[in-house]
């Protein structure tokens, strides 16, 4: 399955670029970089080799594909771990 808008949500997002549009804790609020770890309810994002640690539920973030996209996505849709979330979320012939 390609890396779209539409299945951002099914696929590995570490690698990607983001950003942090909104949070609840306005010091996270613009932190960008390269999300390098992704736990169920956190994104690790790496800058000028430090890594910080974002959590899910209480983000907004916008995330740059390969293709050049720019998708935004509230954090909520992202909770689940990583593997979890991309066998469950849409139509999936591996269910």
């Amino acid at each position: 399955m390609a890396l779209t808008p539409e299945t951002l949500a099914r696929h590995e997002l570490v690698g990607l670029d983001v950003r942090v549009v909104a949070a609840s804790n306005p010091d996270l609020t613009g932190v960008a970089g390269e999300a390098v770890s992704e736990t169920t309810n956190t994104v690790g994002i790496e800058r000028d080799s430090r890594v910080r640690q974002v959590p899910k539920d209480s983000a907004t973030f916008e995330w740059t594909l390969p293709s050049g996209a720019v998708v935004e996505t509230a954090g909520e849709a992202l909770l689940a771990r990583p593997a979890r979330r991309s066998e469950h979320r849409g139509d999936s012939k591996w269910r």
